[in-house]
């Protein structure tokens, strides 16, 4: 009898694992077959992203060794490339760099138009707000109103931007020369006594707040063209495919090629 009860019991196992195989088998193969998929299809996403930033760093290349050359067309065509091809930052880049190219055409639209695209290209807040910054100093050079120029320059002084000092001289200067010296001085004020602020900044607020108290605007032709020159030497990177690979690196200057 012992034999019998043995025998059921192995014949009820057997049918138990059978049904389990039929049941759970089906569904292991499925979630085995979609894990493939997904290893295969982020492998085959990194290669093309990889080809692409190949593919974008020899068109930026090729764009800055334009503009050494003097083609402003051949660079044109050569950064378009390379922002169509490249990530945000590449694109962001290419974008800057074509903004200086209409700036250094006199079209001056056409490179307010490119610098905000830039800004909006790139998550990264260096990159970002570097040609927010560029765009808005355009912006005040050219006819703008003071709502206007405060409305580009006031979200990049917060504390947290990091083109806050220079936004927040050009904010100063825009009030200045919109004849509103008091809410100007308080800018400057703030620049003087700001612990992140380069010396150069503070220097120059300080002059420009010495220019207010003494109801003269004679020094402010120098102060503005001083304000305006510095970012690009500030923010420029240290190599032409450098900043794409490394993003927390400012774009280079409108106009100019990386050195």
């Amino acid at each position: 009898m012992t034999d019998v009860f043995e025998e059921v019991e192995e014949e009820i196992r057997s049918e138990r694992l059978k049904r389990l195989a039929r049941t759970w088998l089906p569904v292991v193969g499925a979630i085995l077959a979609i894990a493939l998929i997904a290893a295969l299809s982020w492998w085959g996403w990194q290669s093309w992203q990889t080809s692409r930033a190949n593919t974008a760093s020899v068109a930026y290349q090729r764009g800055v060794e334009a503009l050494i050359a003097g083609d402003a067309a051949g660079a044109e065509s050569a950064f378009a490339e390379a922002g169509e091809a490249g990530n945000g930052a590449y694109k962001a880049l290419a974008l800057q760099q074509r903004a200086g190219i209409a700036e250094q055409a006199n079209r001056i639209p056409d490179a307010i138009a490119l610098f905000d695209q830039a800004a909006r290209a790139e998550g990264d807040p260096v990159l970002a707000d570097t040609a927010r910054y560029k765009a808005a100093l355009l912006v005040m050079d050219n006819g703008a109103t003071l709502e206007d120029i405060e409305a580009r320059l006031e979200p990049l002084t917060a504390e947290d931007r990091p083109m806050r000092p220079f936004a927040q001289e050009a904010l100063g200067l825009a009030r200045l020369q919109n004849n509103k010296p008091a809410e100007a001085r308080e800018v400057f004020v703030l620049l003087t006594l700001g612990q992140d602020v380069p010396d150069s900044i503070r220097q120059r607020a300080q002059a420009a707040i010495g220019m207010i108290d003494s109801s003269t605007a004679a020094g402010l032709a120098a102060i503005v063209a001083a304000q305006a020159a510095e970012p690009a030497a500030a923010t420029a990177p240290t190599g032409p495919a450098a900043a794409p690979q490394a993003p927390q690196q400012a774009a280079p200057a409108a106009g100019q090629s990386p050195q």
